[in-house]
């Protein structure tokens, strides 16, 4: 029997227990600039009780933002700001890997000058599809629909892939661990991957095989610059939202895995839907991805203890990512194997702002 606080060892990798913190956006880089700080420095490092910590998604380039004061990894200032993060984090026995990604149609013209945003087609979003865009202060800020985008060329596509390498050069540089690529939940990986967004009809759209090939070709670079064990795809096959609605997506996702296991990527993480009264993930789709990927697959949702043993034993996960949860209480690893209350989290505090929601959840021997 699996349990969520055994030590884990993967390839080179020692996990000291199944839990991950995920990537979570919390809007707090300095700018100008989109710099990593000291305080998230701190945050992270409060935070290394888990087994891996996955960093908020990062810009790939200056035109991949999508919301307000989102931290990048493509100046030299952004390396050595995330060089603080990943400083704390080894200082306090922790493993982190970054998330990278480029939001694509998921933005506003206000980070392009003005201009729109590009996506593999000129597709826009729903109307409540939104970014988050802070005040002058930075201390508050409101959802706004995302500003209708134009299509790439092929010449974009091929930089953009160059972005993403540089990306994994840059998060290298910074002390990562290892990298996680964001094709998930509308960003401009998935938006490649379904037909409700790509309607291209080049080599990068039309069928399956071809709607994963920007995905692909980045992976195929960047097994050159971290090793595969340490280099994950974050999908969400079964969300819908965001005018992502394309019911052949988790046979895509599956498509795309039986490439990823040919290059021996380290994991996939699955970001499941977890609204309430969302319908669960198919359990013959947990099988399927089992079956076609033989390393580590971690699930992200509303995931209790209960669950989280269930789908370790019955061999569909091998990793469990705890988002919010982690946000109130810096030490969730521990007080979940304890038993110990949970603190409840401000969520008018989520994104931006400085240590108020942020750094100043106390551990639960200091409440």
């Amino acid at each position: 029997m699996s349990t969520l606080f055994e030590t884990v060892t993967f390839n080179d990798l020692e996990f000291k227990n199944r839990i991950v913190m995920p990537p979570m956006t919390r809007c707090r880089s300095s700018h100008p600039g989109n710099v990593a700080t000291s305080l998230m420095a701190e945050y992270y490092g409060q935070r290394t009780d888990a087994g891996l910590i996955i960093a908020e998604a990062t810009q790939v380039s200056h035109d991949a933002q999508g919301y307000s004061f989102t931290p990048g990894i493509h100046t030299k200032e952004q390396i050595e700001g995330w060089k603080l993060v990943t400083n704390e984090v080894h200082k306090n026995n922790g493993l982190i890997f970054l998330q990278v990604w480029h939001t694509g149609r998921m933005s506003h013209e206000s980070f392009h000058n003005g201009s729109a945003p590009f996506a593999p087609s000129a597709i826009e979003t729903p109307e409540d599809t939104t970014v988050w865009i802070a005040n002058k202060n930075g201390n508050g800020g409101a959802m706004v629909r995302c500003t209708p985008p134009r299509e790439m060329t092929l010449a974009e596509i091929k930089r953009v892939q160059d972005d993403f390498v540089n990306a994994a050069k840059n998060a290298k540089e910074a002390g990562f661990d290892g990298i996680e690529l964001h094709g998930a939940n509308g960003y401009i990986i998935d938006q490649f991957l379904r037909k409700s967004s790509n309607q291209r009809t080049d080599e990068y759209g039309g069928t399956p095989q071809n709607r994963i090939r920007f995905l692909i070709e980045i992976l195929e670079r960047i097994v050159e610059i971290f090793p595969p064990s340490r280099i994950g795809v974050r999908f969400a096959p079964h969300n819908i939202t965001r005018g992502m609605d394309d019911p052949d997506t988790p046979q895509t996702v599956l498509l795309a895995m039986t490439k990823m296991a040919t290059l021996d990527i380290g994991y996939v993480h699955f970001a499941e839907v977890d609204w309430d009264a969302a319908p669960d993930v198919p359990e013959e789709f947990r099988a399927l991805a089992r079956a076609i990927f033989p390393n580590m697959i971690m699930v992200a949702g509303k995931y209790d203890l209960e669950k989280a043993n269930w789908v370790l034993n019955k061999g569909y996960a091998d990793l469990i990512a705890f988002g919010r949860p982690f946000i109130a209480n810096p030490d969730f690893p521990t007080r979940l194997k304890n038993k110990l209350s949970l603190a409840e989290l401000n969520p008018d505090l989520l994104f931006g702002g400085g240590s108020k929601g942020y750094t100043d959840y106390p551990r639960h021997e200091e409440t």
